[in-house]
């Protein structure tokens, strides 16, 4: 595994089984192509995936999409000053641990979000980690209807930059499926879990213990909507 070369739009993804390391392919492989993983979290915008990549390995990324700069726009759409608020936010945050610090997040995601209702798109890559840090946010208070609010919200983003097969898609799906579960909306659950079911298929397998947990929640979405 540490022969794989390094994507910022990656043909194969690793995942965890247990103990164990398996590659999947989320892409058609040609004979003969060379099989890439991403080694950065890919929701950076070029320079930053640069920076980072030279700091922590010490080379420059040569590959299409960081020759095309492909999503940067997108990624830093909106108003500048709106965005780098909403980076330094998320960056002070860090990972809540307490009650407490969970809620502080929660206060500090609701002001930004709504200040930044019409500067910025749902697609900047700082509105989404606010978003998505709002959303774990409440689901630790247990405001799952807030939760679901804001995990609806991430969905088309997550479709954008996450295109075609990748697990952090079907996740992000699945999350939001559960959300829907608890809010009896379960028309709604069976639909977002088809969608991840299909991903996940392929990015982690028949086998694998989140594909056997959705199939549950798929089975009660099915029983409940009759």
């Amino acid at each position: 595994m540490s022969l794989l070369n390094n994507s910022c739009d990656p043909n194969c993804v690793i995942v965890f089984k247990g103990p164990q390391l398996h590659l999947r392919a989320i892409q058609e492989i040609q004979m003969g192509e060379e099989l890439t993983i991403s080694y950065n979290e890919t929701l950076m915008p070029t320079p930053e995936r640069q920076k980072h990549l030279k700091r922590q390995y010490c080379f420059e990324c040569d590959c299409l999409m960081c020759h095309t700069k492909t999503k940067d726009a997108d990624m830093l759409a909106g108003d500048e000053q709106a965005w780098k608020e909403a980076r330094e936010a998320v960056n002070k945050v860090g990972a809540p641990k307490s009650q407490e610090e969970w809620q502080q997040a929660l206060v500090v995601c609701r002001t930004l979000l709504k200040n930044n209702s019409t500067l910025l798109p749902d697609r900047n890559i700082y509105q989404l980690k606010l978003l998505d840090l709002a959303m774990d946010a409440c689901i630790n208070l247990g405001l799952f209807e807030e939760a679901l609010s804001y995990g609806i919200r991430t969905l088309e983003p997550y479709r954008f930059y996450y295109t075609g097969f990748h697990p952090l898609r079907a996740v992000q799906m699945m999350r939001v499926a559960k959300l829907q579960y608890s809010q009896d909306m379960f028309s709604q659950a069976l639909d977002t879990l088809k969608q991840a079911y299909d991903i996940m298929k392929v990015t982690h397998g028949a086998e694998h213990s989140l594909l056997q947990d959705l199939m549950m929640l798929k089975e009660e979405c099915e029983i409940r909507s009759h």
